[in-house]
């Protein structure tokens, strides 16, 4: 019998690449999808990619309780991966409560859904790198014994989530894992997102479709992957014997000045010419510096990224010359 994994936040990035690398190991995957009031919105990214048909899809939110105790008990999964949430960091500034109630709120329901209907299923929750905030080891990496101290609420958000799904375990004896995931990109990402606004405009600037492109914090570092491998390694944690806390990441940071550096120069170009800094895409807190240590995910789960930082942006680039 295939094994039934249910995806909160299917329609991502993540969840579209989860769905992929799942169908490809045999299960029968399920997902939430929100209602959006432009019906293409919902699952365009499953369509896009061809996963819409080989998709077990239902209606819910993880702020409505009720359907969350309908779609659980319907599918009775083996697996359940929480991807869903308020996403977006510098978005987080301007919805703080809409934040705290899916990204904190959210996984307390998910997990008593989870604890009351199903509790021998296994448990994965998208925690992430945000939550250390500016706190940094001496040696210049976070790691699983770094202090939490979140910078926006989005990260005090995933905090909370993240000591839930630790206390389910521990209060209930659930197989609940988190994974700390640091900063991974695709060309499924969104537009709105650091990464593929520069590689979108890098592209539209070099075929003459727009004149200059507007950033933020310029200096701000990240640990930037991608997400094809990130989704493999949540698939090792839900999956190792004992359930646990992980860190995946490249352990290498790049700025985002490196990453304009980057892009333009493969497009033949120099981003001083063309990028300019605006002051309404910074935050009212910066995030100063993520490189994550993953050796753990790397010895335990015996998990190594193949995309590099370089293949990351070929790939992305690719999709925009052929998009634009």
């Amino acid at each position: 019998m295939k094994k039934k994994a249910l995806i909160t936040g299917i329609a991502g990035q993540d969840g579209s690449y989860l769905t992929e690398h799942l169908l490809s190991l045999g299960y029968e995957v399920h997902g939430i999808v929100r209602r959006h009031s432009v019906a293409e919105n919902q699952n365009h990214r499953l369509h896009k990619y061809g996963l819409g048909e080989n998709v077990h899809a239902y209606y819910g939110d993880l702020l409505d309780y009720p359907s969350l105790v309908r779609v659980v008990s319907q599918v009775m999964p083996d697996e359940i991966y929480n991807l869903g949430a308020m996403s977006h960091v510098r978005v987080s500034f301007d919805m703080p409560s809409f934040t705290i109630q899916t990204n904190a709120l959210g996984v307390l329901h998910l997990l008593e859904v989870y604890r009351t209907i199903c509790p021998n299923a296994k448990f994965y929750q998208a925690s992430s790198s945000e939550m250390f905030g500016n706190s940094v080891d001496d040696d210049g990496f976070q790691r699983l014994t770094t202090p939490m101290n979140p910078v926006s609420p989005y990260g005090c958000a995933k905090v909370m989530g993240y000591n839930l799904v630790r206390h389910y375990r521990h209060a209930y004896g659930l197989h609940a894992c988190n994974g700390i995931l640091f900063n991974h990109e695709s060309p499924r990402r969104g537009s709105n997102f650091v990464t593929n606004k520069v590689v979108k405009g890098a592209v539209a600037i070099k075929k003459g479709l727009q004149e200059n492109l507007e950033l933020g914090n310029m200096d701000s570092y990240r640990d930037w992957g991608h997400s094809q491998d990130y989704v493999r390694a949540m698939h090792m944690i839900i999956n190792h014997d004992v359930a646990d806390e992980f860190i995946v990441a490249t352990g290498e940071a790049h700025s985002v000045r490196d990453l304009c550096d980057t892009v333009f120069t493969k497009l033949g170009m120099d981003y001083r010419d063309y990028v300019v800094q605006n002051p309404k895409y910074m935050r009212p807190e910066e995030l100063k510096y993520l490189k994550g240590d993953s050796s753990k995910s790397r010895e335990v789960l015996g998990w190594t990224p193949e995309f590099t930082f370089e293949t990351l942006l070929d790939d992305m680039i690719e999709r925009w010359q052929n998009e634009l």
